[in-house]
């Protein structure tokens, strides 16, 4: 958590150390809280990855190594929880019974990932969150693109588009913050701006299978919808494509009877479904950058330091969640057929 200080002689050290380290909050400020055992930023880092089904998960993945050595961090091989939120629990007391000083993690359950985030806490190991804020626990930051803004961008996008008629939104799993926040932000914004929309819903837990059956099922019920919401595309647009083209529905962007499709993940699949005009747009989360700052944001823990909300020096901006933890709000663009060729587009530089 930030801690504010009031001495400018304090504040002189926390800018001296924020600049040595290359930190993006600049903000930040230095005391004993949380640091590894050498209090240098030193020592062996765990990071664990939720799943590894998912292109954008996959592409994190590989980040990871890259991102770690040019930071300077000694980050262990990853380790993946497999969806499974009571293995992600034990992968993390693996790790810190291994005696890492620091571990990056990728929450799947918002409200089970305390128990993990607890031990760590009981260990002296600072913990930073990736793509996902847990909802208790301390953390020293939660690195995590706009939730919220996901699923309004995505409502505005097919509000303007579809103008009237059924859409549906295929949510990711509510027990996590993601799936929540996309869900909430898509139904209401479609409510209060766009009410002749009617939004049908699939909660589909982030698995491919489910979101290939229900979406089956809803077109034989509903053949007339005209738009829909992926809320990962890395896990929905494989099964998303396949069910349409089974319909009949798979039509190019501009033909007669084409579905309206925006997604989020930013994926190299997706930019090029965008540019066969299988799908419209994608808000692109930032694969590169979650793994760069969750190496940049362990490394400062490790070494004592702490955050305060604020704009950074990377583009974004560090808010005081309403559980009190801080996150690093980092860039998501909406990509479309205008700038889907962009090459600072993480999907467009990954083989």
């Amino acid at each position: 958590m930030a801690v504010r200080h009031g001495m400018l002689r304090a504040r002189a050290v926390s800018f001296a150390a924020c600049a040595a380290l290359l930190l993006g909050a600049c903000g930040s400020t230095k005391d004993d809280v949380g640091g590894g055992a050498d209090g240098g930023g030193g020592g062996k880092v765990g990071v664990i990855v939720p799943l590894l089904t998912s292109p954008f998960w996959q592409a994190y993945n590989d980040y990871v190594p890259k991102m770690a050595d040019a930071a300077g961090v000694d980050a262990l091989k990853t380790v993946n929880s497999n969806s499974d939120s009571a293995r992600q629990i034990t992968d993390i007391n693996n790790q810190l019974n291994q005696g890492v000083e620091g571990l990056v993690v990728a929450p799947l359950d918002s409200a089970a990932i305390s128990a993990g985030l607890d031990q760590a806490e009981r260990k002296g190991v600072p913990v930073v969150a990736v793509d996902v804020a847990p909802e208790k626990g301390k953390v020293a930051m939660v690195v995590r693109a706009d939730n919220v803004a996901y699923g309004k961008r995505a409502c505005d996008y097919l509000g303007k588009q579809v103008k009237s008629g059924k859409v549906v939104q295929i949510m990711g799993d509510l027990a996590s913050v993601n799936g929540r926040e996309r869900s909430k932000a898509f139904r209401d914004c479609a409510e209060k701006k766009y009410p002749d929309l009617k939004v049908l819903e699939i909660p589909a837990n982030w698995e491919a299978d489910t979101a290939a059956a229900k979406l089956d099922t809803l077109l034989n019920a509903n053949p007339d919808i005209k738009g829909i919401y992926l809320q990962a595309g890395g896990v929905y647009l494989a099964p998303t494509l396949q069910t349409l083209k089974s319909k009949g529905l798979l039509k190019k962007s501009g033909e007669k009877g084409h579905v309206t499709v925006v997604s989020n993940d930013g994926i190299p699949q997706e930019l090029e479904a965008i540019r066969k005009g299988q799908i419209d747009a994608t808000v692109s989360q930032p694969a590169d950058a979650y793994a760069k700052y969750g190496m940049h944001y362990i490394k400062a823990a490790m070494a004592g330091e702490t955050f305060k909300p604020g704009p950074t020096d990377h583009g974004s901006e560090i808010v005081r969640l309403p559980n009190g933890l801080l996150e690093d709000q980092l860039p998501a663009p909406l990509v479309t057929r205008k700038n889907v060729d962009d090459p600072e587009l993480w999907g467009n530089t990954v083989e």
